[in-house]
């Protein structure tokens, strides 16, 4: 097993997630099989329980060297292949006192597994102030200063700028942070992040971390390689628009919804158009802000009524739930493409409990108590758009995090006034994927669809949604679900 290992200096958001990510892509276009881990040293107990605004991250366990070594025998590519590289982002920055404890597991772990399995890039900063327009190094010297002091030395210094490195930056760069000039790479602002794996090709990062690390790279034409570099060239000449009503809680911070955004715009550019995204706060759709802030709630309800295509992504708590079905019952009426990712609550002492308590959920408990992970949901019936959207798949496997569900009592109750539940659970006793009649595209899902969306590969919910509302749906679904060449 291979090890990258990513880390980040003189600021946090440097990209390091987009780093690691590109790194594996080029791997994997190389025919590696490769998986990935992410580190956050935020210390929190349950981070499920965590508002977006806060800064959510995973739970980490004690033992992270072992823990790190079992994870990344895990096969991910769907074929029961262990993994040959891993590549693991450790969020936050260097010289953070919440991560000091990781960076001196990995200290150990480099010698653990070997100085020919472990490598370090180091992505740092190059600031460039508008008053000279000088690019400055002295922070990327003192964050690989810092670095080395703990123990670790850079392999690669990914370096992020606004415009291309000089050639002088660069040999500086290398003689105060002891590299070669070769090991310093330029990460430039591009037109899309779609660019970045293409970026770190051109500047030899395949042939380093190959000669480096003693791994097996094949020479044949790289498949996939050649499909990112197409799909990177039609992001940057998207004429057709679609716009998408997001309507949520958290909307004054769009890193909020992360996922949702970067599956939107999957499959926005999977069907060659532009996304535009407008944020609405649920809370603004509400009569209360009619009579509070009447601007904010005709402007929310503008955005609403001009989009081409809603989303509810999911949320716990009482906050802005009536706008949620305000905005809902809207796109139901007006037949607007609509889909609804996870599930909510609202009034526990309600008489007529559509969303229950799971049975495992304690309500007087809020951590550790959340249906969380893969589950595998089945499809129970054959002319259901999801399954066709799904390949005709008899089931998918899908992520969780929730802790309520539709109460089974009323699945009839809905069934007769037009809503389906076409997907079930595996015991048939929780509803998953819901279908309403005679609606060009309205679809609820109990399970997180855009953690399992990737650029070449859209998440079939979110696919489905873009079509609708581009109007491309019912040719999509007659072509076999084939997009065209173009």
């Amino acid at each position: 097993m291979k090890y990258i290992l990513v880390t980040g200096g003189v600021i946090s958001g440097i990209g390091k997630g987009i780093i690691a990510s590109s790194v594996g892509t080029i791997l994997k276009s190389c025919g590696l099989h490769v998986t990935a881990i992410k580190i956050d040293p935020y210390i929190n107990i349950d981070a499920g329980t965590f508002s977006p605004y806060e800064h959510v991250v995973p739970h980490i366990t004690d033992a992270i060297q072992e823990w790190v070594v079992k994870q990344a025998k895990v096969p991910v590519d769907g074929d029961e292949t262990e993994p040959q590289v891993c590549v693991i982002e450790l969020g936050g920055t260097v010289g953070d006192i919440e991560s000091m404890p990781f960076i001196e597991a990995f200290r150990q772990f480099q010698f653990k597994v070997k100085r020919e399995n472990f490598c370090n890039i180091h992505v740092s900063l190059i600031p460039q102030p508008s008053a000279t327009g000088e690019q400055k190094t002295k922070p990327t010297q003192n964050s690989v200063r810092e670095l080395r002091g703990l123990g670790l030395s850079p392999d690669l210094i990914m370096c992020r700028c606004t415009t291309a490195l000089e050639n002088s930056v660069k040999e500086k760069i290398s003689m105060f942070c002891h590299v070669e000039p070769q090991q310093v790479i330029c990460v430039h602002d591009v037109s899309s992040i779609y660019r970045v794996p293409l970026l770190l090709e051109d500047q030899g990062v395949v042939g380093y971390l190959s000669s480096r690390l003693n791994m097996p790279i094949e020479t044949k034409s790289r498949t996939m390689l050649t499909k990112w570099k197409e799909m990177s060239d039609r992001s940057d000449r998207l004429l057709e628009q679609c716009s998408i009503a997001l309507v949520g809680k958290y909307t004054k911070f769009s890193d909020s919804y992360a996922s949702v955004i970067k599956a939107l715009e999957h499959s926005a550019l999977a069907i060659s158009h532009r996304l535009e995204v407008k944020y609405i706060d649920s809370a603004s759709l509400e009569p209360t802000t009619l009579q509070e802030e009447p601007v904010k709630y005709h402007d929310a309800w503008q955005k609403l009524c001009s989009a081409d295509g809603v989303l509810v992504p999911g949320g716990f708590g009482v906050r802005g739930t009536e706008g949620k079905i305000h905005a809902i019952n809207w796109a139901r009426k007006q037949r607007k493409p609509f889909l609804d990712a996870n599930s909510t609550e609202f009034d526990p002492e309600s008489k007529h409990p559509v969303v229950i308590d799971m049975p495992e959920h304690n309500p007087g408990q809020m951590g550790g108590t959340m249906r969380l992970g893969k589950r595998r949901t089945i499809f129970k019936t054959s002319n259901s758009i999801m399954r066709k959207l799904y390949g005709d798949a008899e089931y998918v496997e899908e992520r969780h995090r929730h802790r309520f569900e539709v109460n089974p009592e009323l699945k009839s109750h809905f069934e007769d006034k037009g809503f389906r539940f076409v997907g079930q659970d595996v015991e048939g006793e929780r509803m998953e994927i819901i279908e309403l009649d005679d609606h060009p595209y309205f679809v609820g899902v109990q399970y997180h669809p855009e953690f399992t969306s990737r650029p070449i590969k859209p998440s079939p919910p979110y696919l489905g949604l873009l079509l609708a509302a581009a109007g491309k749906l019912q040719g999509y679904l007659q072509k076999g679900c084939r997009l065209s060449p173009r």
